[in-house]
């Protein structure tokens, strides 16, 4: 690998922008355009600089050892995101936190507001965005793709009745 490539790499773990990493490496912005195909493994595609794909992988998995940050862990939250019930985390009658709430119902919980006036007080416990959660789940899963893939070979149907005279 290059330095520039070596650079690229290092560019592409700040912000996972493969044109504007590339441009930040050093890379002509024509050229940068074609970054993404460098290191494009969706779909079954093949990178056109392998070594560079690599070497992201990597760096990925030494920054996830580091870390601990791992893909489980992450569908992890985001499943207890999506699968809390307000009634598993607050008493709906007193709007207050249920002290009984296990760790992983209240890791759902996205603030608590307590207001107090003269006489009064208002009381909110809000979750995270249960939509948002479900949404990147599925997407990690495969069950919402705009893109239909198909496998095997394709029919080709000729037609070659087109009603009218030779």
């Amino acid at each position: 690998m290059t330095d520039r490539d070596m650079r690229f790499v290092d560019e592409y773990l700040v912000d996972f922008d493969a044109k504007n990493a590339a441009i930040r490496a050093g890379y002509a912005p024509a050229t940068a355009r074609n970054a993404y195909a460098w290191i494009n493994t969706e779909n079954g595609a093949t990178p056109t600089k392998p070594r560079v794909r690599a070497e992201i992988d990597r760096r990925m998995a030494e920054l996830s050892r580091r870390t601990g940050i791992t893909a489980e862990r992450v569908m992890m939250e985001l499943a207890r995101i999506a699968f809390a019930d307000i009634t598993d985390v607050a008493d709906p009658g007193s709007c207050t936190v249920n002290p009984a709430a296990s760790r992983a119902d209240t890791a759902a919980i996205a603030s608590v507001r307590v207001k107090k006036g003269d006489g009064w007080e208002e009381r909110e416990v809000r979750l995270y965005d249960k939509t948002r959660a479900l949404e990147l789940i599925g997407k990690r899963l495969g069950m919402f793709t705009d893109n239909v893939k198909h496998s095997g070979p394709l029919p080709v149907i000729v037609d070659d009745c087109y009603g009218g005279k030779k």
